[in-house]
Parts: structure tokens; C-alpha cells; sequence
């Protein structure tokens, strides 16, 4: 048997190594360089260093606010004034804000409102009426009590045409009231398309009432749209980001900026539809484009994705028509990218265009789980909008703004990347741009 002395002995060559083994460690960890920070790691767009932009808490959002929600403030008077038709213009969305406006000031004005006439537009490729998009009979039972809405003209009035009251150019502070009233009470049935310049702001609440009303709570798709679009939604793989992506050859020659690496196919393009709209050039280019008045290309929108630890491996869906130019520098990235064309193929999608389209991007929109633009336009602010009054707040406005002035700074790489992270974090967070403060009101978290 082995004395204790011994046994200690035979233990101290394995305490000193492991003794010696620590020290080792120690010294080592401490004299290696520290992890660098995010913006200082070599990026590689399969990694993700941060959670991503949805994760960041809230401060404010925008909510629908109480004096629409609780009642209409004043009953409508026994007699009408006379009948009123909303002439709308352009695009599905824009001549879905004309409409909007356009209730808003028949409420104001005391009128009936006459089913609003959506214009033939070649430009937009479209022959669609109210009735081919939105659910008739709807609209009018979700408007009862804000304002009146017929179908049909009385015998009286019904076989002329109303008198048209210009109202889309006016300026400043065009009052409807002192303006417009008159032609009502003169003619009967006037029709206008509502002041682009317009100041809701200075309206009663009961003809803002009315406004939201019609915009938010009355305008349903009609139920072969309804079913096409709930058909659309299923088709995309889950969880999904819509996309708002605006690169087509007219956007760029309206805004008047020029872009260098574009394809021979994008620069034909774009000169065919500038006419005389040339390009900045020299200082006045740069200001522009520091102005955040340039559209991001496809490549830059992907950048900017990236730079929000959006993983490439997202399902996108794009909202957008077809003449997307420069689209692989979103899709080399992002891989899972879909359209309604890449889902859809019956032939009642084929027959489809126009405002019908439209409205299957639309909807999408307001369902998808996050919603990301890279413009500020019509369609933009309704679905933002729509999207707080359903309290889906994954809604992101890209800044072509703080692109433009951070690119202008000489930053690159990952400092560029983490430059706009905090950036679009700080608008996300204050929910810049999530609704329209016209019917909406903030509400601290």
C-alpha cells in the first residue's frame, strides 16, 4: 500500500499541467485582438449580424382616431343641395384618393354623391369602371349616415350631363365652400375632381368622417377581385414581405436623374420616355438627388434590404408591373422572389389589367406580413394606411434621402450598411410614414 505521501507526489505533474494549461488560456484571450463590431466584419448577405428592422421597439404608432370611429358628429340635413360626381383620374390608387376626397367634399358641401366615373386612361392600359372594381352595394351601406349615395339620377336630372367644376389645379387655400357651392346650388349635378392641394385639415370633422369612411372602411374589391386576390395570397410561401418597387423607364425619365451601369436595353428605354424632359446635370443633379427625389434601383433596394438584416432567403412578393428594369440586382440577391404573373396563368388573370391588376397588388399588400416601399406615391400611403387600420405595423418607407446623402459622404461596405440601419431604424421606430395623419392619430407605446 502506497503512502499519502507518495499519492501526492504522482498527482503534482497533472495539477501543474492543468494549472500551466489555464494560464495559457488566459493569456492568450487576452492578447488577441477583440471581436469588431458589426460594421467592421467582412459582410456576406447569407449572414446576419443583427436581428432584423422588425425587431426594434416601438415608440409611436398610428391609429384610426376616436372622433371617426365614435360617430358621425352631425346628422345629415333633410334636403340636399344638389348631386355631385367624383371624376378620377390616372392610376387605381390615385383615382382612389381623388374618390376619397371627393366624398369628403360632398359631405362638406351638403350633397348627394352620384357613383363616381373612373376615366378611360390609355396611358394606364385601362377601361375599368368603379363597378368592375369595387363592391357597389357595399360602399353604400358602410356610407349610410355619413352620406347620401344613389345609383341612380333622379328623371329630372338624369338625362344631361353634369356641369363640370375644375377643381384639380387650384391652389393654396381653395375654399370648396365659397368655390364650388355655388355651381351646386345653381346646376344641381355638377362633377369634380378634387384640389391636389387640397387642405383636409381645414375641413369639420364630419366631412373628414366621411372621407375616412369611404377611404378605409367602405371600398371592398368586388367578389370575383376578392376571390382572384384571396387566390394570390394562398399562392405565396409564408411568411412573405411585399414589395413596393418602383424602376420603370417613365418613373426614371420623370424624375430627371441619371444612373451609371445601367443595361443598353434600361438607357433606350428611359431616352424614349423622357420627350423633353432632360436629365439634371452639374450641381443641380446633385442637389436633386440629395433631395432624395432619384427612384432606388433594384440593386440599391437590395443593398438596403441587407443593410436591415432582412435575411436573402425571405419570400418577397413584388408589387409592380412588368417594366421593372434592372431587376437582377434584386433577384441575384433576394432568389425568393415572386410576382402575380409568376402565380397566376388562367385565363381570367390574362384578360386582366389596369386597375384590376392593381387592386391584386393592393390587397397583398395590406395582407402581407411586413411591407416595405421604395417610393412614397399613391398606392404607398393607402396601403400604409390600411395597414395601421388593421394594426399591421411591419410597414417601411426606404429612404431614398439618407441613400442619396450617406452614398455622397464616400461611405462604403458595412459602414455604409450600418449607417443606413440606423438610419431607417429611427423612422421605423417613430413610425414615419405608417398612415396618413388625416384620419389617423399617434398613439405612445
Amino acid at each position: 500500500m502506497l503512502s499519502s505521501s507518495v499519492v501526492l507526489t504522482k498527482k503534482k505533474p497533472l495539477l501543474t499541467l492543468t494549472f500551466f494549461t489555464i494560464i495559457l488560456f488566459f493569456t492568450l484571450v487576452s492578447l488577441s485582438p477583440s471581436s469588431p463590431p458589426f460594421y467592421q466584419i467582412s459582410f456576406s448577405p447569407s449572414a446576419t449580424y443583427e436581428t432584423d428592422i422588425w425587431s426594434a421597439k416601438r415608440i409611436l404608432d398610428w391609429r384610426p382616431c376616436n372622433w371617426w370611429l365614435q360617430g358621425h358628429f352631425t346628422a345629415l340635413p333633410a334636403k340636399t343641395n344638389g348631386y355631385i360626381r367624383v371624376d378620377c383620374y390616372g392610376g387605381l390608387n390615385q383615382m382612389r384618393r381623388d374618390l376619397c376626397d371627393g366624398v369628403g367634399v360632398a359631405r362638406l358641401l351638403n350633397a348627394t354623391l352620384v357613383l363616381p366615373k373612373f376615366e378611360v386612361a390609355a396611358y394606364w392600359n385601362e377601361s375599368s369602371g368603379f363597378a368592375d372594381v369595387f363592391d357597389v352595394d357595399y360602399f353604400i351601406q358602410q356610407l349610410k349616415g355619413f352620406i347620401d349615395v344613389v345609383k341612380e339620377l333622379p328623371a329630372e336630372i338624369a338625362s344631361r350631363e353634369p356641369v363640370r367644376v375644375d377643381c384639380s389645379k387650384r391652389k393654396g387655400q381653395f375654399d370648396y365652400v365659397e368655390s364650388v357651392l355655388p355651381s351646386l346650388l345653381e346646376h344641381h349635378y355638377i362633377s369634380i375632381t378634387p384640389a391636389m392641394s387640397q387642405r383636409r385639415d381645414r375641413f369639420p370633422l364630419y366631412g373628414k368622417a366621411a372621407l375616412c369612411q369611404a377611404c378605409y372602411s367602405a371600398l371592398r374589391l368586388t367578389s370575383v377581385l376578392e376571390k382572384k386576390s384571396s387566390e394570390l395570397l394562398a399562392a405565396i410561401p409564408k411568411p412573405f414581405l411585399s414589395l413596393h418597387l418602383r424602376f420603370e423607364p417613365d418613373m426614371v425619365a420623370y424624375s430627371q436623374c441619371e444612373y451609371s451601369g445601367l443595361s443598353p436595353s434600361s438607357i433606350k428605354a428611359i431616352e424614349s420616355a423622357r420627350v423633353d424632359r432632360k436629365p439634371w446635370t452639374g450641381e443641380t443633379a446633385r442637389v436633386w438627388r440629395s433631395r432624395g427625389k432619384c427612384p432606388l434601383t433594384p440593386n440599391e433596394t437590395a443593398l438596403i434590404l441587407q443593410s436591415l438584416s432582412i435575411p436573402t432567403y425571405t419570400n418577397i412578393y413584388l408589387a409592380a408591373g412588368d417594366g421593372i428594369m434592372e431587376l437582377g440586382g434584386l433577384t441575384s440577391i433576394y432568389t425568393n422572389v415572386v410576382t402575380k404573373s409568376s402565380l397566376l396563368s388562367g385565363e381570367d388573370f390574362k384578360i386582366m389589367h389596369g386597375n384590376t391588376k392593381a387592386a391584386l397588388d393592393y390587397y397583398v399588400s395590406i395582407n402581407s406580413d411586413s411591407y416595405v416601399a421604395t417610393y412614397f406615391g399613391n398606392m404607398d400611403k393607402m396601403v400604409a394606411a390600411m395597414r395601421a387600420y388593421k394594426g399591421l405595423y411591419k410597414t417601411l418607407f426606404l429612404s431614398r434621402k439618407a441613400f442619396a446623402e450617406l452614398t455622397s459622404q464616400g461611405l462604403k461596405g458595412n459602414e455604409l450598411m450600418k449607417a443606413l440601419r440606423e438610419a431607417h431604424k429611427d423612422d421605423f421606430v417613430m413610425g414615419k410614414g405608417s398612415a396618413l395623419p388625416d384620419c389617423f392619430c399617434d398613439f405612445k407605446l
